[in-house]
């Protein structure tokens, strides 16, 4: 009955249009992505974030190499004969060995014949000698175990009744130099760090008080319309740990491609002067995995410097601005 008495829909009506469904916009930033005082703040993170994983990286190098000489020379010891007439040099080289030998902790012995010798006096007295012209002294290098290394006093004692002509030199007094230098490196280099570091939070300090300066106005806005100081904070910190990832990464990736260009170059350089040089000097230019750990946790303490100055800042800044609601004579000094 009642589908009897509907009327039919004349063609002239329609069915009413629906609303567009109603699309909620995007909330904007509260701090502009990119300004003058951010894209600056760039700028010295990244310099100084280099500059810091640069001295790590040069710290890190300069003491593997110090620790690869002494582990070298600590574990070698060297027997020299001097040339005396009547005296055969080669029984004595074979002789004054198999003496070393036959002491507990030496491992090998190796005879270092004419060419090897004259190789090593060629920087000083030129090619082609001819070291039978020469008292030049012959050596004998022991390798020992240094965790149980040979009773020297007993084996000087025994070369010098076998051998008068045989000195015995273990490397001593040039180890405690080694390890006296290195050390005095590594602290020179470590204070040369600390001294960059500090330079580096004082300018991250001072850099970021100066970009929140800029923004003091978005900070007193946001605490006029009610918003709480945790949320004014933990919007400023999200965007200058932006900032500092940016700036940092970009600084730890260039110190990073200095050290890899370096150890690139040696490898491509390799038995040149120049390359040799470098290598007698500061060894091999790669950082290693620690060395490149250490650039990455220097990257996230600035980082990690430069969101907690941002925090500290903006708290202190609404705390000023709370104490001048509340007082306005003290306007003059905020």
């Amino acid at each position: 009955m009642n589908e009897m008495n509907r009327k039919p829909l004349k063609p002239e009506q329609k069915p009413a249009a629906k609303l567009p469904q109603m699309r909620i916009r995007p909330m904007a930033p509260i701090l502009p992505p990119s300004n003058i005082q951010g894209n600056a703040l760039i700028v010295v993170i990244a310099i100084m974030a280099f500059l810091a994983c640069l001295t790590l990286g040069a710290v890190s190098m300069v003491r593997a190499t110090a620790s690869t000489w002494q582990s070298q020379i600590s574990r070698e010891i060297t027997i020299q004969i001097k040339p005396e007439e009547g005296l055969d040099m080669n029984a004595a080289l074979n002789k004054a060995r198999n003496l070393a030998l036959s002491f507990v902790g030496t491992r090998e012995g190796t005879i270092m014949d004419e060419a090897a010798t004259a190789r090593l006096l060629e920087p000083w007295l030129g090619a082609g000698l001819d070291l039978s012209e020469l008292p030049v002294p012959r050596l004998v290098i022991i390798t020992i175990d240094e965790t149980n290394p040979p009773d020297f006093a007993a084996m000087r004692a025994m070369l010098k009744a076998e051998i008068p002509q045989a000195f015995l030199d273990d490397h001593r007094t040039w180890v405690d130099r080694l390890v006296s230098m290195a050390h005095t490196t590594v602290m020179i280099g470590l204070g040369v760090l600390i001294l960059v570091f500090s330079a580096m939070v004082l300018t991250v300090v001072f850099a970021t008080r100066g970009a929140l300066s800029g923004n003091r106005h978005i900070v007193e806005v946001l605490h006029f319309v009610g918003a709480e100081s945790s949320f004014v904070a933990r919007e400023f910190q999200k965007h200058f740990l932006k900032i500092s990832l940016k700036g940092s990464g970009a600084g730890s990736a260039l110190a990073a491609g200095v050290f890899l260009a370096a150890g690139f170059w040696q490898s491509r350089s390799l038995a040149t002067p120049q390359s040799d040089q470098a290598s007698a000097l500061f060894g091999s230019f790669s950082v290693g995995m620690e060395g490149y750990l250490g650039i990455f946790a220097t990257m996230m303490v600035i980082a990690l410097l430069t969101t907690i100055t941002a925090r500290v800042t903006v708290i202190r800044t609404i705390d000023d601005i709370d104490r001048v609601r509340s007082d306005p004579s003290k306007s003059e000094g905020v």
